[in-house]
């Protein structure tokens, strides 16, 4: 099958033909078309999580049709529509038997300790799976589990949304940011959407924010807000938009941390979450259960799939490029064509 290879720390990605996955007695194989670009793709590559072993394959968002099971698979079978997990849970923790696979402490990562996405055909155990319900555009099934079901895990679970509350989201033009705030609006919330790219506001507004608020009015607005501010911030970027999350959250506030595009520490001024009773809080991945509320809340359409482009696999660092330079509006995906 052809695959795509991180040769190491700011290695060279390059296609290339591989050895098609055979399945262990636990564990299916994924036909995929498509796959996606996240973030976290691009902090591997520069050498952010140590635990990365290389070569690999790159990227962990995962779906597609199922081409092979092992012996002991018992509830997926061939020609099912699937997708997956971004990781393997161990199965066995006290997090996986109570539902909460992903703290596990034990788990491997797609894409950084374990063979990844950007490829044609992808193994994972079945405990990893859900299955798609027909109406799920393939783009959704994609980033069912890295965005939508992470997202939903962050509002829904971490958050505790409530329906009517504000809620803000940062980096709102992004591939996470662009879909959460259509994950905020399902889930009854008012949407704050935060963007620094003037020409990602008016994509925002017909996709039904409603409100944009820019770099350079965000403090001006965020005094007017109604209800005495924010109830819930959901900041997908990190150190560049942390501070103004945190300052823009009313009396007993929440702030639920999931993207951190710099790895360096933020300032967390004590006195202001006291005084204010505010809850700081990260969040990560989301569960199968996660996924399939997600997978719901796309079967009817409360989600919308925003695809900035489709690359090949021999253009994978142009679409790095892309997203670092902030030229995307919503997801950047791998077309997989054979």
């Amino acid at each position: 099958m052809k695959a795509a290879i991180m040769e190491g720390i700011n290695g060279k990605i390059h296609s290339t033909n591989i050895q098609d996955p055979e399945p262990a007695d636990d564990e299916i194989v994924i036909r995929q078309n498509l796959t996606g670009i996240c973030y976290r793709d691009l902090l591997t590559h520069d050498g952010f999580f140590p635990r990365a072993k290389f070569p690999i394959v790159p990227g962990h968002e995962v779906s597609g049709i199922v081409a092979k099971t092992g012996k002991s698979v018992k509830k997926i079978k061939v020609g099912d529509r699937v997708a997956s997990l971004i990781y393997i849970p161990c199965g066995k923790c006290e997090y996986c038997r109570s539902g909460r696979e992903n703290l596990c402490p034990n788990k491997q990562t797609l894409g950084e300790t374990v063979q990844g996405s950007y490829a044609d055909m992808v193994k994972v155990p079945e405990r990893c799976v859900v299955r798609v319900p027909p109406a799920v555009p393939e783009e959704l099934a994609t980033i069912s589990a890295c965005v939508t079901g992470m997202v939903y895990h962050a509002l829904s679970v971490s958050g505790q949304i409530l329906p009517g509350e504000n809620v803000l989201v940062t980096g709102a033009g992004g591939g996470v940011g662009v879909h959460a705030v259509q994950v905020a609006k399902a889930l009854g919330a008012t949407v704050f959407a935060y963007t620094s790219s003037k020409w990602k506001a008016e994509k925002l507004q017909e996709i039904g924010v409603d409100h944009v608020l820019l770099s350079d009015e965000f403090d001006r607005e965020v005094k007017s807000f109604p209800g005495g501010g924010i109830d819930l911030a959901l900041d997908t970027v990190g150190l560049p938009t942390f501070s103004r999350s945190l300052r823009s959250l009313k009396f007993g506030g929440r702030l639920v941390v999931i993207g951190n595009v710099q790895p360096v520490p933020v300032e967390l001024p004590l006195g202001l979450i006291i005084l204010k009773g505010n809850r700081v809080e990260g969040s990560i991945s989301s569960t199968r259960e996660d996924m399939k509320k997600a997978l719901q809340l796309s079967a009817k359409g409360s989600i919308k799939p925003v695809i900035a482009d489709k690359v090949d696999l021999d253009h994978i660092e142009d679409a790095y490029s892309m997203m670092k330079e902030k030229r995307n509006l919503g997801r950047v995906l791998i077309e997989l064509k054979r």
